[in-house]
């Protein structure tokens, strides 16, 4: 049965409930009544329901598609404005005990390098990262329980937490390690993480106990009731995500949104954010393989219908994807995106050596963080380095009523410009400084809040003068 609110994996995630969400979306596809009805709700910027949403991704209609995308893009300019979060992934360890058949960190793959760094090796990453420009990092570690402990990834978060170089300091890491306690998470909370992040892969049961044959991940229910484990202890963001490609797109995204309806109605907070990673080409991973990917047209509709449902939440496209397809999928709803990234475990203060080959999978946007920081403002869109409303308390509850209330703009537009002043000062070239010094002189202006604004532009003032570390 059905229950959005229950604890138990398979009642909030109902395989009959997705199966009779996709017949009534087939079934209503061309419905033009309903979906009329269905986008004047959207317009209302209050989410829809994933059997709603569902119809809008059915829907073959091209007039009807192409005011689905241009919602989307009104809506993604409402919440977000121009601005994209940026960070970067810093891979910890590759030691994995799972057999997931789509990573190459499983068990039995025995030609990809294995490795796991020392906390020297870290403060290097960390301080190469520093020096691009990084305020905000992504953990990445297999599950081991004898590698990659608990204590292990305590640890690490502190070291990169307490690493101070010239004028670079990480200012919130997020997390994305395998399901764990209730008392772990506690831990993740007090050790003072952003983001709890955690891929379903698939919401397919029967699908993920074939994509996981071994290992503590096999578990589905477990894996899938992790968030709810997060936030009994004290993580009031998390990321959800699923990996297209597994299983049939329409399946993952039924369930990828029952997900942050389960949340919403559990918690009173559905996910801060959500990712939507394409399977990829990896050591001894060959995506096509799989039979369900999905190519750059469908993709992007993805993109927007997520954007349209759920309007308040943070979209995430990583260098999986490339240029050309991150620039589409930017104005339909992605909010956060990563730069100058590496997937092997180091590889930020030296390059890795080909013989040594740890990357999870391989990036297809290679440019630098400040090629794409330039690319980004001539886009017209505003890079933001900005990491205040967690170290503000604004999250949760908190972040997700200023973000619906629209008030986030006398926050968060600032705060990116702020936090992209100091990028310029520190860390761009000269090319990149001179569009970005422009794009803040337009941009300070649209600041609502008169007083807002005037301190901002004497915080602008006061970072061009060495002083750092600003924000509402």
């Amino acid at each position: 049965m059905y229950n959005v609110k229950s604890p138990r994996a398979q009642e909030f995630i109902s395989n009959e409930e997705i199966l009779d969400t996709l017949e009534y979306a087939k079934q209503n596809k061309d419905n033009v009544e309903l979906i009329d009805a269905i986008i004047a709700k959207a317009k209302l910027c209050k989410g829809l329901s994933h059997r709603e949403a569902m119809v809008l991704l059915d829907c073959e209609i091209e007039e009807k598609n192409q005011e689905i995308f241009a919602l989307a893009k009104q809506i993604k300019q409402d919440f977000y404005g121009n601005r994209i979060v940026m960070f970067a992934p810093l891979y910890l360890s590759n030691y994995c005990v799972n057999g997931c058949v789509y990573c190459p960190y499983h068990q039995k793959n025995k030609t990809i390098a294995r490795k796991k760094m020392t906390q020297a090796e870290i403060e290097k990453e960390v301080i190469a990262l520093q020096d691009m420009g990084h305020k905000r990092l992504a953990l990445e570690a297999g599950e081991d329980p004898i590698n990659n402990p608990i204590e292990y990834i305590l640890e690490c978060i502190d070291t990169i937490y307490s690493i101070k170089h010239k004028n670079g300091a990480i200012r919130r890491v997020n997390v994305n390690i395998a399901a764990t306690t209730v008392e772990n998470y506690r831990k993740l909370k007090d050790a003072g993480i952003g983001t709890y992040i955690l891929f379903q892969e698939t919401y397919n049961k029967e699908s993920y106990e074939k994509l996981h044959p071994t290992g503590p991940k096999h578990n589905y229910d477990y894996h899938t009731e992790a968030m709810d484990r997060a936030m009994e202890g004290g993580i009031d963001d998390v990321g959800l995500g699923v990996l297209f490609g597994l299983e049939l797109y329409r399946y993952e995204f039924a369930g990828l949104l029952m997900h942050a309806e389960h949340l919403e109605a559990a918690f009173g907070v559905g996910p801060h954010t959500i990712s939507v990673p394409r399977i990829r080409q990896a050591d001894d991973i060959d995506p096509t393989e799989f039979e369900n990917g999905i190519d750059d047209g469908i993709f992007a509709k993805i993109v927007a219908c997520i954007r349209i449902a759920v309007p308040y939440t943070g979209m995430i496209v990583s260098t999986r994807e490339s240029k050309e397809c991150r620039e589409k999928v930017l104005e339909l709803g992605v909010s956060q995106i990563s730069g100058g990234s590496k997937t092997s475990v180091g590889g930020y203060a030296t390059p890795e050596p080909e013989e040594e080959n740890s990357q999870q999978f391989d990036t297809s946007d290679k440019r630098t963080l400040d090629e794409i920081v330039k690319w980004l403002m001539d886009l017209g869109y505003t890079p933001s380095f900005c990491t205040a409303c967690y170290r503000e308390g604004r999250t949760g509850d908190r972040f997700m009523a200023l973000c619906k209330s629209g008030q986030i703009q006398n926050c968060c537009h600032p705060n990116s410009l702020m936090t992209l002043k100091e990028y310029l000062e520190d860390y761009a070239s000269l090319e990149t400084k001179a569009t970005g010094e422009a794009l803040i002189d337009r941009e300070i202006t649209k600041v609502p809040n008169e007083k807002v604004k005037a301190i901002a532009i004497k915080n602008l003032e006061d970072i061009a003068a060495g002083r750092r570390d600003f924000r509402f």
